[in-house]
């Protein structure tokens, strides 16, 4: 496992549980207690986490890990839930992508469509994500829109009024949204009050709404909501979802497909 991945993975398990232990870090990870020591130290001065004796813990008491940091744990169900969504899109539509990783993956599975290939434009892509822009922007049949605003460094996206102003003047077929949570009851949310306003405002300038979210994601509550459970038409997640959430989603008028 390289230095990269064990960051990721060690800043995930965090997230998860809020304390390591060393001795427990260094037997998930397979490496040595050592090894763990200092990628707590390196990861400490950057203030990704506070160090502790014999460990570690999360730094501050809510936490929002940076898209950079995030591993490719649960990486082939974002990618099955890409296509999946992907596949949703007509040529020619006008498509909002929201940030994270999973609409990430989306982006690169519509890149990925044969028959998005030709046709001026064979798609509309609006984001606030510069991530996703600068992914899309070197394919040519692609038109691509980036909102104005002030870049957030752990979702790579644009939010505050300058946003809204170009949000306001246009019209998408459907938005794709990633989401931190998706609650039947409380609706789709994300960690940051002004990301979710910019991703309430995709939603509302789309025809659809479809949230793409693997099953970790659902029946968990955030601090920003996006939008009503009811703003949204479909919701693509994995085939770990439980029949008990699929039937509230389901009694709440949204279709489910898990892949």
């Amino acid at each position: 496992m390289t230095r990269d991945a064990r960051w990721k993975t060690l800043l995930e398990l965090l997230v998860e549980r809020g304390r390591l232990d060393v001795e427990e870090a260094a037997a998930e990870l397979s490496v040595s207690a050592a090894t763990i020591r200092r990628d707590f130290d390196r990861l400490a001065e950057q203030q990704m986490l506070v160090r502790t004796r014999g460990g570690a813990v999360v730094h501050g008491v809510s936490y929002e890990l940076p898209l950079r940091y995030k591993s490719a744990r649960r990486a082939s169900e974002k990618q099955r839930i890409a296509r999946a969504v992907a596949g949703m899109v007509a040529p020619g539509e006008a498509v909002g992508l929201t940030g994270g990783t999973t609409t990430t993956e989306v982006a690169r599975a519509l890149a990925e469509r044969a028959d998005l290939t030709s046709a001026s434009p064979a798609l509309t892509v609006v984001t606030n994500a510069l991530n996703i822009a600068n992914e899309l922007a070197v394919r040519p049949q692609f038109k691509i829109v980036v909102t104005g605003g002030v870049a957030r460094a752990q979702s790579y996206e644009l939010v505050g009024p300058l946003a809204d102003g170009v949000l306001g003047q246009i019209t998408l077929d459907v938005a794709v949204l990633g989401v931190v949570a998706f609650d039947a009851d409380q609706g789709a949310a994300a960690h940051d009050e002004a990301e979710a306003a910019i991703n309430r405002l995709l939603c509302e300038r789309a025809g659809r709404v479809v949230v793409a979210a693997d099953s970790s994601k659902l029946g968990r509550r955030a601090f920003a909501r996006i939008c009503a459970t009811g703003a949204v038409d479909t919701l693509v997640t994995d085939v770990a979802v439980d029949d008990t959430t699929v039937r509230r989603f389901e009694e709440a008028g949204l279709r489910v497909v898990a892949v």
